[in-house]
């Protein structure tokens, strides 16, 4: 039984480290500076796709990316709060014998500082992100990576998120997946994405994580 976790907007509300971030590699390209609470649909995408929307060219994104991380990478990381209930859910999970995963399209360097940062760490067997040059950045990249190294069975997983992203590459798995609504994504763009289910509470993901990751009976083959 395995639960893959995604991390912002899922483990951790990372609005303000993400948002300044941004507004910090905007200002130092000279370019216009959103407040905000217009910059929070970026939490969740691939960071070079975000920046490549925001500018709206591809020929500036991977400046951008790096100005981001110039500053996100010493500050940002830590402007990062755990959202409540999330530890104690991940407690329980753990006990039961569900093997944690996360899957994260933030760089993995980053993911496992903020998670060491916050003591989260110790209730996951892997903590997978993206590469810094942007390999398994999308989703789809990284859970069939994860397939690959883990070999566990599609069938007895679930990805928990609050983008379409999640949903998405889950899928793309054969893996389904569980919309969380604490996050950034709307209900709407979660079911449009196809999750089996929504919560709107950590405490929630108990029972749905043990009853849709548990062991399918097989079915005899008739002639």
């Amino acid at each position: 039984m395995i639960a893959l976790f995604d991390l912002d907007g899922t483990l951790t509300d990372p609005k303000t480290g993400i948002t300044r971030s941004v507004q910090y590699a905007l200002e130092r390209m000279g370019r216009p500076v959103p407040e905000a609470d217009e910059l929070t649909w970026m939490i969740g995408p691939p960071l070079i796709a975000g920046f490549t929307k925001l500018l709206g060219m591809a020929d500036e994104a991977p400046e951008a990316v790096r100005l981001y991380r110039e500053r996100f990478s010493d500050v940002g990381l830590f402007e990062n709060e755990v959202y409540a209930g999330i530890p104690a859910v991940l407690r329980i999970l753990q006990d039961k014998g569900i093997r944690l995963y996360v899957a994260t399209s933030k760089p993995h360097v980053f993911a496992r500082r903020i998670l060491d940062h916050f003591e989260l760490s110790r209730f996951f067997v892997g903590i997978y992100g993206s590469e810094l040059d942007n390999r398994n950045a999308d989703k789809r990249d990284l859970i069939r990576h994860i397939l690959e190294q883990e070999r566990f069975d599609p069938a007895q997983a679930v990805m928990i998120g609050d983008r379409e992203h999640d949903a998405i590459g889950a899928k793309a798995n054969g893996i389904m997946s569980i919309g969380v609504t604490w996050g950034y994504g709307s209900r709407e763009e979660l079911l449009a994405a196809g999750v089996a289910c929504l919560v709107d509470d950590p405490q929630a993901l108990e029972e749905l994580v043990v009853t849709l990751t548990a062991p399918k009976p097989h079915r005899a083959a008739t002639l």
